[in-house]
């Protein structure tokens, strides 16, 4: 019998929890000479590569099925319906650098629907989840995106550009337009991080583009279940393939989608 959407979470909490404690013991003794660049500004390390077979070893005894999205391509199953979209490690160069702001990022697609996402902060021993209908949860807590209605008073987060210049000049006059009307603006070098810290509040809106579906999709469905709203940049439904995304609260969806699309084209 095929578990749960729930069960299935709840496993998979614990597969990315120990994947992330695998990551914070290499930290202690990581060793430089094996990174290497995928491209430009774009790196990856023994770590990412050995989280990521221990992921799809732990995934493929609970759900024998599924295939694979995985950012190193250490698998290329595809399956017929299930198929986990695996970021083993978000935010590689804060990681190398020994910056403590990295994630583990698990989704699941039943067909073209993300039903379950997980995000593990590994430096703050922080588990998002969520699974379709059942809402998020950070630590077995129950989160929601926020309330704030008004720009002055959000705090915002977004990516910058690091491998696709092409719409620069287009996301710093909208960065220039956020810096001067909202509260502030924070880059942590994690996008599942970013797309968690709005599930729970404490982000009230986050955008960026050039991004991979491992980058957003376990963060998606935990910003959509925590009441959130997810879309491309002209608010469609685009945004875990189409390479750009903006997440908020209810409140701000207008105005924040009102605004990209007057900047960014």
């Amino acid at each position: 019998m095929t578990p749960t959407y729930q069960q299935l979470c709840l496993f998979t909490c614990d597969v990315a929890r120990a994947s992330g404690k695998f990551m914070a013991e290499e930290r202690k003794s990581f060793d430089d000479s094996r990174i290497e660049n995928k491209g430009l500004h774009d790196l990856v390390s023994y770590v990412d590569k050995e989280s990521e077979k221990r992921i799809i070893a732990a995934l493929q005894v609970l759900l024998p099925e599924s295939g694979f999205i995985a950012e190193e391509g250490t698998c290329s199953k595809h399956g017929e319906r299930y198929n986990w979209v695996i970021d083993p490690l978000d935010g590689t160069t804060n990681y190398i650098q020994g910056v403590p702001v990295y994630a583990v990022s698990i989704g699941l697609l039943d067909g073209d629907k993300l039903v379950l996402g997980v995000v593990y902060e590994v430096g703050r021993d922080e588990c998002f989840y969520a699974w379709k209908d059942g809402g998020a949860y950070l630590n077995g807590n129950p989160i929601r995106v926020s309330e704030r209605n008004d720009i002055q008073d959000a705090l915002l987060a977004t990516g910058f550009p690091y491998n696709d210049f092409s719409k620069l000049e287009e996301y710093l006059e909208f960065l220039k337009w956020t810096m001067t009307s909202a509260r502030g603006v924070r880059r942590l070098g994690s996008a599942a991080t970013d797309l968690a810290y709005v599930a729970c509040g404490r982000f009230d809106a986050f955008w960026e583009y050039d991004l991979k579906p491992w980058d957003v999709a376990a963060g998606a469905l935990i910003v959509t279940e925590a009441g959130g709203v997810v879309s491309d940049y002209r608010g469609g439904g685009n945004f875990l393939f189409g390479k750009e995304i903006i997440a908020s609260n209810l409140l701000l969806k207008k105005l924040f989608l009102d605004k990209i699309t007057e900047f960014i084209k």
